[in-house]
C-alpha cells in the first residue's frame, strides 16, 4: 500500500513548483478559452490516495504551524530587483517540516505569492529565498505554509502578509509601475488569497483537481458568515463554495483551462480591497 501511495504522491506533486461601487460587480468570467462540450465537472469527496498519505504523515495533518515574515519589513523599501525573503517557523508543529521529498522532489512547503502572480514554493529556510526581476514600486507579499499536495493550513498564524517597495539603485520607487493599487488594500476588509489549483496535470493527478484559498478577514456562509467564494472554470456557469475548505473537482478534459476565484459580499457583489478578491489562473490538462 505505501509502493501505491508514494507512486500517487509523485504524480499529484508534479505540478507545482511550478460592493455596488466596485468596479467589478456583475462581473462574469470572461476568457479566450472555451470548456469542451465533453467536459462535466463535479465535485467530489477528497480523494481515498489522499487519506493515505495524511495518515503516512500522523500528527502533522492536525499541526498549527505559525509562519513570521523576517524580511521585508512592513512598510520597508528594498532595493531591487531581487529581493530577499526571510522567514521563520514555529508553533505546534507536530513534526510538521520543510522537506523536499527526494522521490517526488516536494514535501511540505511555503507559498510565497508576490502581489497576486502564482506562487512559488519554498522549502528551506535556511538561506533566503529570493524573488527575481521585482519591478520597482509598491508590492504586497503574501505566505502560507502548505502540505505536499498544496493544501494550506487553516490555523491563525499559517498566513501572513506585508507591504513593502522597491527601488532601482537609488531611484525612489515608481509607483506607478506595480500591477496592483497596493495603496488601496485594507487589512481590515475581507481578503482572498489564490492558492491551487496551477500549473500542469498529468495524468493520474489530473483526475480530481483541488481549489484552495485562504480568506482573511472573512467568514464563508456555511461558517456562519456572510462572504461567498464565487468560482468559474473557463466560460463555463458559475459554482459556489460556501464552506472554507478544499473542493475537488473530476472531469477535466485535456487542454488549457482558466478558473477563477471571486471573494462575494453579503449583496453577492465581489468585495473590492487592492484588486486581490478576483483572480484567475490557467492550468494545463495533460493525458
Amino acid at each position: 500500500m505505501r509502493s501505491i501511495s508514494l507512486l500517487f504522491f509523485v504524480a499529484i506533486l508534479s505540478g507545482a513548483c511550478s460592493s455596488r461601487n466596485n468596479d467589478n460587480a456583475h462581473t462574469t468570467a470572461t476568457t479566450t478559452i472555451t470548456p469542451s462540450p465533453t467536459q462535466v465537472l463535479s465535485v467530489v469527496p477528497r480523494p481515498q490516495q489522499i487519506f493515505e498519505l495524511s495518515k503516512e504523515r500522523g500528527e502533522q495533518d492536525a499541526a498549527r504551524p505559525e509562519l513570521r515574515i523576517l524580511s521585508p519589513a512592513e512598510g520597508s523599501v528594498v532595493n531591487g530587483p531581487t529581493v530577499a525573503v526571510r522567514l521563520s517557523l514555529a508553533g505546534d508543529l507536530k513534526g510538521y517540516a520543510l522537506a523536499k521529498d527526494p522521490l517526488s522532489g516536494m514535501g511540505n512547503h511555503i507559498h510565497v505569492i508576490l502581489d497576486n502572480e502564482p506562487y512559488q514554493a519554498c522549502d528551506d529556510l535556511s538561506q533566503p529565498f529570493e524573488l527575481k526581476n521585482v519591478a520597482p514600486g509598491k508590492h504586497t507579499l503574501r505566505v502560507l505554509a502548505s502540505r505536499p499536495w498544496h493544501e494550506s493550513y487553516k490555523n491563525d498564524g499559517a498566513f501572513q502578509m506585508v507591504s513593502f517597495s522597491v527601488t532601482a539603485g537609488n531611484e525612489a520607487p515608481n509607483l506607478e509601475a506595480t500591477k496592483l493599487a497596493v495603496d488601496q488594500l485594507d487589512v481590515t476588509r475581507p481578503l482572498l488569497t489564490y492558492s491551487r489549483p496551477q500549473g500542469d496535470y498529468k495524468d493520474a493527478e489530473a483526475d480530481s483537481i483541488m481549489i484552495d484559498f485562504w480568506i482573511s478577514q472573512a467568514k464563508l456562509k456555511g461558517d456562519g458568515g456572510e462572504q461567498r467564494i464565487r468560482y468559474f472554470i473557463d466560460d463555463d456557469e458559475a459554482r459556489y463554495i460556501d464552506k472554507w475548505e478544499p473542493v475537488w473537482l473530476k472531469g477535466w478534459t485535456p487542454g488549457k483551462h482558466t478558473v477563477r476565484l471571486e471573494l462575494l459580499g453579503a449583496d453577492q457583489y465581489p468585495i473590492k480591497n487592492g484588486g486581490f478578491n478576483i483572480t484567475t489562473r490557467e492550468i494545463t490538462i495533460v493525458r
